[in-house]
């Protein structure tokens, strides 16, 4: 028989593993765009937004009370991955040519108040296409390693909670 607190500690367990994962991730992502210079397209930027939710909600589970919360902060945590392996398996779908992208993915927004602001934002802004595989490693894009590594760390954080 399982007591209520082993529950507890497996979803902290759980928890710590996912915000340790996420954090790595999503620490990867800025050093390739902040040290290698690689801009991210939306699609990225949509995936680090799951990273942080996976992360909200792990910090959630290590700081709520042990039992039914924490395992709630845990499971809004594996929410989160979830989310970020299907945006990270659409976006591979997208560079494969597998479907179309967003609308967003050519470009981003604007925020000029006149034409000729317009214009001079559309000259400067670099254009990053989530169709673009800009790194890869053994034929799997960034987004590929993404959703492998997100959909792991899910299940290892499922699997570690559920341990007696």
């Amino acid at each position: 028989m399982r007591k209520s607190g082993a529950a507890g500690s497996g979803a902290r367990r759980g928890a710590a593993l996912v915000l340790a994962g996420s954090a790595a991730l999503l620490g990867g992502a800025l050093l390739f765009q902040y040290g290698g210079g690689l801009a991210p397209c939306e699609l990225c930027i949509w995936q680090r937004w799951a990273h942080g939710a996976a992360m909200a909600g792990a910090v959630l589970a290590l700081v709520l009370p042990r039992g039914l919360p924490a395992a709630l902060g845990l499971g809004l945590a594996l929410v989160g991955l979830v989310a970020g392996v299907g945006i990270a398996g659409f976006h591979v779908g997208v560079e494969q040519g597998w479907w179309q992208g967003l609308a967003a993915c050519g470009g981003g927004g604007s925020t000029a108040g006149s034409v000729q602001d317009l214009l001079s934002q559309i000259e400067t802004a670099p254009v990053v296409r989530c169709g673009d595989v800009a790194w890869s490693l053994f034929g799997l894009s960034m987004a590929g390693w993404n959703a492998l590594i997100s959909l792991g760390l899910g299940l290892g954080a499922l699997a570690v909670a559920r341990r007696r």
